[in-house]
């Protein structure tokens, strides 16, 4: 203890010399030592009195712990006391030796007294329930809003039961059970009795017959009905529309009670109309009873909107029930209580009907136009402005699982109708009058199957359901659109096969078949090819903006990001791969590009780019082969000039390549529109350019005659050209053919124009005759003087070397 107290006082010791030596540091410093000290003389103070601050709390604090345990101590001791006296007492009321058994015997009785606490309030509900149903037969008749009054509450308690028997894991379900059973029939009863009493006045009133309306005398009467029927149904729907609005999927909404009653009388009517052998009853004429129905809606709308129009105002008005309009709008109401006189009518006959492939396609057509109809002239929209009503096709569809018969149907008569288009010779033929004049002629074929698939699109547009839709585009439209592009693919190809000589011989390819692929019947093969899968791309590119595939391309790709599985076979990679590759490739905040045809458009797109250069390549291999023996004659040298008689004719060997081209392009300026028939006279020419250039121009010497004749020549080839695409095609496509025989045909000697004033003559400036041995001159002099000769002659596709190869092959130089 004491070396504690020595070092404590060291560390004391060196903190003060610490402290007198920051505070003290020159002489200056001991004039302010007095303030110094009374500075630490008031730190002393305040620390001193802090110090008995503590000491009080601390003090204080201790008094109030030893209270505290002093009275935990007092409660603890009377906790035993009355456990003990508890102990005794439950051993004395139980006669029980100890007190375990006694807290056990105590148990049972309280268990037995909360079986009869129980089974006393099941019996006060008992009675509760049949004091009501009393009340409500009692009533009936009597006193309607009274009975009205005990159902509510009779329906009130009903309601209750069910989520507390949930809650209590199914607890009491024999009482739940019987409270409902009353209910339901007590409200059977009601109803009965209002719809007794309603069909009464419905007969005064001479209902249905046309051009009804409600007698001034009976207008209390029909009011007063009205409501008691709403007022009776309104708790249901009131619990019907708070369901839909917990589900993602919306049930149809219910029959308003007075227009289910008077639609009794319509649908026996219908039924001795559309039942039996009787002759409107046809399975082939479903036409007949949807008609029926939309005739029912135009004959009485006028009659609910007079009658029953002010009595669902008066009732809804204000409610959540009257944002529907099946409960506010009269005409919505009478439509909702016809559709399950349709519902039933289908249901009876799709057995049937289904069997048979014609009759049940020719059902579900009547079916989508019935509901097309209610939708588009009478604005059905029975739960809300903003929902789509899903029609009676989804109900035969999706409800009564006839969808994948209707598809497996319609896909039947699709690839039939398919198989007979493409089975027609007549077909295989361009088609000259479906297009304009300017544009790529088609063949039959294609343009067949493209109303084929167009109409196949009219039947499957109005489904409500994506994944039906989705189901049709892909295993018939698609499908259809993968067979169309391997027959016209296996079309080139086969064309390709049998045109080499490998082919030839291995498919053993006779002299006739030859010669239905060469010349133009081979160009228009190729071009029935060529024109098939522009005109069937197009149709893809068009139907990528039309508003129907555009909604299901967003709705795909949001299935797409969001992990959403099509109902069918296909999963994402499969529909990605026949549909847009990027599918696979985006997350929920990416927005995909492109389109729902992008993959099927691109390997058309492949295909007419394939079979254009088959196009291409044809032509020159035939040009090339007619070429031959004009790029063998040498007479170049040797020509003298011409007579006076005019310009020289063109060269013999000529004949058959001009014939040839202008054959061929004569045709493929009709069955080609005009930029596609301008990329192939591109690559043709440019092709014709090399050949003449290799075998002709660099091969040969030129005498001045024989340039002018090979310059004729070259003017007559292009003159085929801008026959068909225009003037100035021809030297466009052969630019640097033509450069070059411009200066391989220019004179020996120049001519310097004269000088004149172009202003004041009116006339336009001379251009300057350029001489062969002036621009030989410069052209070998060097390069850049080479380049300014080109350039102010306006040769600017040649190159140096090229003009001094061609400037070799004149005669006149090269001696």
């Amino acid at each position: 203890m004491a070396l504690d107290d020595y070092h404590q006082n060291q560390d004391n010791d060196v903190r003060l010399v610490d402290f007198l030596d920051d505070k003290l540091q020159a002489f200056a410093d001991f004039d302010s030592l007095d303030t110094l000290l009374d500075s630490v003389k008031a730190q002393q103070d305040l620390l001193k009195q802090q110090l008995d601050d503590a000491r009080n709390d601390h003090n204080v604090a201790q008094q109030a712990s030893d209270q505290h345990a002093a009275s935990i101590k007092q409660k603890g001791a009377a906790f035993q006391r009355d456990q003990q006296d508890l102990d005794r007492r439950l051993q004395v009321v139980t006669q029980s030796e100890t007190s375990d058994d006694a807290l056990q015997k105590f148990d049972s009785s309280m268990a037995r007294l909360r079986k009869l606490d129980m089974a006393s309030g099941y019996a006060e509900m008992l009675q509760e329930v049949d004091t009501l149903r009393q009340e409500c037969s009692e009533q009936l008749g009597k006193s309607d809003k009274a009975a009205l009054t005990a159902y509510k509450k009779l329906s009130t308690l009903a309601t209750g039961l069910q989520p507390l028997s949930e809650a209590a894991e199914g607890a009491a379900p024999h009482l739940v059970l019987h409270v409902l059973r009353t209910t339901y029939n007590a409200r059977t009863q009601i109803e009965q009795s209002f719809a007794a009493d309603f069909e009464k006045t419905l007969t005064k009133m001479g209902w249905p017959k046309q051009a009804i309306s409600v007698p001034p005398g009976l207008q209390s009467e029909w009011n007063m009905h009205i409501e008691k029927l709403i007022d009776l149904q309104k708790s249901e729907l009131v619990a019907a529309d708070e369901a839909n609005s917990s589900k993602t999927s919306k049930n149809e909404p219910a029959v308003l009670l007075p227009l289910e009653i008077m639609v009794r009388s319509l649908e026996l009517r219908f039924n001795y109309h559309f039942s039996g052998d009787r002759p409107t009853n046809r399975l082939d004429k479903p036409e007949y009873f949807l008609n029926h129905v939309l005739d029912l809606i135009s004959s009485y709308c006028a009659f609910f909107q007079a009658h029953l129009q002010p009595q669902l105002l008066a009732n809804f008005r204000g409610s959540d029930l009257a944002m529907i309009p099946a409960y506010i709008d009269a005409t919505s109401a009478l439509i909702t209580a016809l559709i399950p006189m349709l519902q039933n009518k289908l249901r009876s006959i799709l057995p049937q009907v289904s069997e048979q492939p014609q009759l049940f396609s020719n059902l579900m057509h009547e079916v989508m136009t019935f509901d097309a109809t209610i939708q588009e002239e009478w604005n059905y929209t029975p739960l809300s402005p903003a929902t789509v009503w899903r029609g009676l096709a989804y109900y035969v569809l999706e409800k009564e699982s006839y969808f994948s018969k209707w598809l497996n149907v319609e896909r039947d008569f699709a690839i039939a109708r398919y198989e007979e288009i493409i089975s027609d010779k007549g077909s295989r033929e361009l088609d000259y009058d479906s297009v304009s004049a300017d544009s790529t002629k088609p063949t039959k074929a294609a343009v067949r199957v493209n109303d084929l698939l167009e109409t196949i699109t009219e039947r499957y547009r109005s489904l409500s359901s994506f994944s039906q839709k989705f189901r049709f585009f892909m295993d018939i439209q698609m499908d259809i659109f993968d067979r169309v592009y391997r027959l016209i693919n296996g079309s080139l190809q086969t064309f390709l096969t049998n045109t080499t000589t490998v082919g030839r011989a291995v498919n053993g390819v006779t002299k006739a078949q030859q010669a239905e692929l060469a010349g133009v019947k081979g160009m228009d093969r190729l071009c029935r090819v060529f024109g098939s899968a522009e005109y069937l791309e197009k149709a893809m590119r068009d139907w990528s903006d039309d508003v129907f595939f555009l909604e299901i391309w967003e709705e795909l790709q949001y299935r797409a990001a969001n992990k959403i599985d099509i109902k069918g076979d296909l999963n994402m990679v499969e529909i990605a791969a026949k549909t847009n590759a990027a599918i696979n490739n985006t997350d929920e905040n990416q927005e995909l590009e492109g389109a729902l045809f992008e993959q099927m458009a691109a390997s058309y797109r492949g295909l007419r780019a394939r079979s254009e250069k088959v196009i291409c390549d044809t032509l020159i291999y035939d040009l090339r082969d007619v070429l031959r023996p004009y790029a063998r004659i040498n007479p170049w040298a040797s020509l003298s000039a011409p007579g006076s008689g005019g310009e020289s004719n063109l060269t013999a060997e000529l004949d058959p390549p001009l014939t040839l081209l202008d054959t061929h392009l004569a045709f493929l300026s009709r069955a080609l529109s005009k930029p596609a028939l301008r990329r192939i006279c591109r690559v043709v020419g440019h092709s014709l350019q090399i050949t003449l250039w290799d075998s002709v121009l660099l091969r040969h010497s030129f005498s001045t005659a024989g340039a002018s004749q090979f310059m004729s020549d070259f003017k007559g080839i292009c003159s085929v050209f801008d026959r068909y695409l225009g003037a100035g095609t021809g030297q466009n496509v052969m630019q640097r053919l033509d450069d070059g025989l411009t200066l391989l045909d220019l004179p020996v000697r120049g001519e310097i124009p004269v000088e004149v004033d172009a202003e004041a003559s009116g006339e336009a400036t001379p251009e300057k005759k350029w001489g062969l041995f002036e621009v030989e001159r410069r052209v070998f002099m060097d390069n850049e003087a080479a380049r300014d000769v080109l350039e102010e002659m306006g040769l600017e596709v040649l190159t140096e070397s090229d003009a001094r190869a061609v400037l070799g092959k004149r005669i006149e130089l090269s001696s």
